[in-house]
């Protein structure tokens, strides 16, 4: 939970560093704009932690997320992430060590509830990364608190990465 709720944050840093013409911006029509992975990351996290190891009902609409043009202002788009992220957090802080190899099929696949769970941190973790690339080139910032903080060295001089 710890991951995808400081994923979250770095996306959440990014946008608060965007006008809503960047968020929305693409290179091309076969390119999506930030605003497209944002609207992606929620339907995905909703689909695969909310709905399939939650049990709520999976009402996706996985074409919209990327055939979206706008519609979503920058705090809208905060706010739907945010919610998602929470109930998911929710969703997996139910989730009791008996279930994590309970099969559940989320999107046609055939996953234990751990795979479903490890499958979402890391294509959040993936789109996080092309969300801050993205912010990067389009504001030309080295990436001031876009990276994740570092920590103070413990006592014997070592960092320990965020968890």
């Amino acid at each position: 939970m710890r991951r995808l709720e400081l994923s979250f944050s770095r996306i959440e840093a990014c946008l608060g560093k965007l006008s809503e013409e960047q968020v929305w911006a693409r290179g091309s029509e076969n390119e999506n704009a930030i605003g497209n992975l944002v609207l992606h990351l929620a339907g995905n996290v909703r689909q695969w932690i909310v709905a399939g190891v939650g049990g709520a009902a999976d009402i996706r609409e996985r074409d919209g997320e990327f055939s979206a043009r706008g519609g979503s202002s920058i705090p809208e788009l905060k706010e739907r992430l945010r919610g998602i992220v929470a109930e998911a957090a929710a969703a997996i802080a139910a989730v009791t060590p008996e279930r994590l190899a309970e099969r559940v099929v989320i999107q046609k696949y055939d996953v234990s509830v751990l795979e479903g769970i490890y499958h979402v941190v890391e294509h959040f973790s993936l789109h996080m990364g092309q969300i801050v690339f993205a912010t990067k080139l389009l504001t030309g910032s080295k990436g001031d608190g876009l990276s994740y903080p570092s920590s103070a060295p413990n006592s014997a001089g070592v960092r320990r990465r965020p968890t």
